[in-house]
């Protein structure tokens, strides 16, 4: 699918202004697309929205089908008479930069514990409806999520054996046992796809799609795993087989080890890549377009034993990737696809891309000075790609520039050579130049938009804790900054709105 030349912006939900400690999908949310749509912003890009579980990580989910309860709106819950007032007073201090997620996931869990005491002895249809549309996965995941919490959130080879290996008679049994904390999962997954459902129709209705990010890999702790053992890398014991991760390279010499399992792609083939089409099909009910994180793993991925203490003894073995987008194809049509192709990457991933015109991604700080990869400069760009100026992995270009320059890396002076730019806002240079690339897309970062250091970093890769928690605030947002913004889509032709003059 061919896409438009268009600018956008990427933001997570929780990063929205709340007094709730973390964004949520409340009038803020409405607030922002107002912003993006008075910028003539046509892409709001997100990470994963699904259910977060060790570490915070969006990208390391209780399901890959599933949304965050984080994310659902106290608010909005009270407009339906849900909660009261009262109940949204006691509210935990929080910095309005910063999330604690501790704080929050309790807070937040008393409130839609409450929430649902209000709603259960309600017999909704759309409820019902609701469920039964997404019982290939709801079922399971709810079970899942209440088993869990039962056994005190301990993963789930460790819960009593019959139901973690699903024996025969387990499934019944437990899901009569524990019928009401299921009752709550499925209430929390109906209230955040209504309110989200909600969001996205509003982006639609002003001209704005919405870019989602798939992971190539599930979480080990997660209902997907639980219930389709047979379909990944795991024996009869729960035991991990091989694991996914990276081969040593120039920034690790034992590579990484990421722990997720692999996917037993002979099983999928068999089943007509039934779970993965899915995944896509549930994937494009949340958004627009999808981002798929680690492309390369369908072209081939890193097998590492299942008991391996580094990812040193891995071995590159080829993935199905051709067969599989043929038939999401043929399923789903020519679906918008972006695919994350940074990293070391062979001609035979390009020509997976490029058989399926996917655009890849070019990140401009990766571009940046002598040594920099100069691929990912604008000079030689190409039409079908998506520019950033950084991502959520990578320091804001502001703190990327003030480290630099600490240490005296040259990289700084490189860059306003290149740019030809020696005043004061070089951050802004940069996104000029994202902006006037020949690619058809270009994402910049908010905190890049707002200019802001190390301080707003949304990930550090490898380090444990402390990602994935800053928050804007709408004080940050200065009252001519959509203006420019909107000027610089329409001197760089960046309004898929605008009619082109033949």
């Amino acid at each position: 699918m061919k896409f438009e030349r268009s600018a956008g912006i990427l933001l997570h939900p929780t990063s929205l202004p709340s007094k709730y400690g973390i964004g949520d999908l409340g009038k803020d949310a409405f607030y922002f697309i107002d912003f993006l749509a008075a910028a003539k912003q046509t892409i709001w890009q997100v990470f994963p929205l699904g259910p977060t579980g060790y570490g915070d990580s969006p990208y390391q989910c209780f399901s890959a089908f599933a949304g965050n309860p984080l994310l659902i709106s106290p608010d909005l819950l009270a407009e339906e008479g849900l909660l009261s007032q009262h109940d949204l007073e006691n509210i935990p201090h929080s910095d309005p930069n910063k999330i604690d997620f501790g704080q929050v996931i309790n807070y937040k869990k008393e409130l839609l514990v409450k929430a649902f005491e209000n709603y259960k002895h309600k017999n909704e249809n759309g409820f019902n409806d609701f469920c039964e549309i997404n019982k290939n996965w709801l079922d399971d995941f709810a079970l899942f999520m209440a088993v869990k919490e039962y056994h005190n959130g301990i993963l789930w080879t460790e819960w009593s054996e019959d139901i973690a290996f699903r024996k025969k008679g387990a499934v019944e049994a437990w899901t009569k046992k524990l019928e009401e904390k299921i009752f709550f999962q499925k209430f929390i997954q109906y209230k955040f796809f209504m309110q989200w459902g909600a969001v996205k129709d509003y982006a639609n209705s002003k001209g704005i799609k919405i870019m989602g990010d798939l992971p190539i890999f599930i979480a080990y702790d997660s209902s997907d795993l639980w219930a389709n053992k047979d379909l990944f890398t795991v024996d009869e014991h729960g035991k991990l087989e091989t694991v996914a991760g990276v081969p040593p390279d120039y920034f690790s010499e034992t590579g990484q080890l990421w722990g997720n399992p692999l996917y037993k792609w002979d099983v999928m083939k068999k089943h007509h890549f039934r779970w993965w089409k899915d995944r896509f099909k549930q994937m494009y009910e949340l958004v627009d377009i999808v981002r798929i994180d680690h492309f390369r793993g369908f072209d081939a991925f890193w097998e590492i034993p299942g008991d391996a203490p580094t990812a040193q003894t891995g071995k590159w073995v080829d993935a199905p990737g051709r067969e599989l987008f043929k038939e999401i194809k043929k399923e789903l049509g020519d679906v918008p696809i972006v695919a994350e192709d940074l990293g070391v990457i062979t001609e035979s991933v390009e020509e997976l891309r490029d058989m399926f015109e996917f655009p890849g991604m070019k990140i401009l700080q990766f571009g940046f000075g002598p040594n920099g990869d100069n691929g990912f400069l604008p000079h030689n760009h190409v039409k079908n790609c998506v520019v950033y100026s950084g991502s959520h992995d990578n320091d804001t270009t502001k703190g990327f520039f003030e480290n630099e320059r600490r240490m005296n890396s040259g990289i700084y002076e490189w860059t306003q050579k290149y740019l030809n730019y020696y005043g004061e806002d070089i951050v802004f240079a940069v996104i000029k130049a994202a902006y006037a690339s020949v690619a058809n897309t270009t994402v910049i970062p908010l905190q890049d938009m707002l200019n802001l250091g190390t301080e707003a970093r949304m990930n550090f890769p490898g380090k444990l804790g402390g990602n994935w928690t800053w928050r804007f605030t709408w004080e940050q947002i200065t009252e001519d900054l959509a203006a420019v913004f909107s000027e610089m889509v329409d001197m760089y032709d960046r309004n898929p709105k605008k009619v082109k003059k033949a």
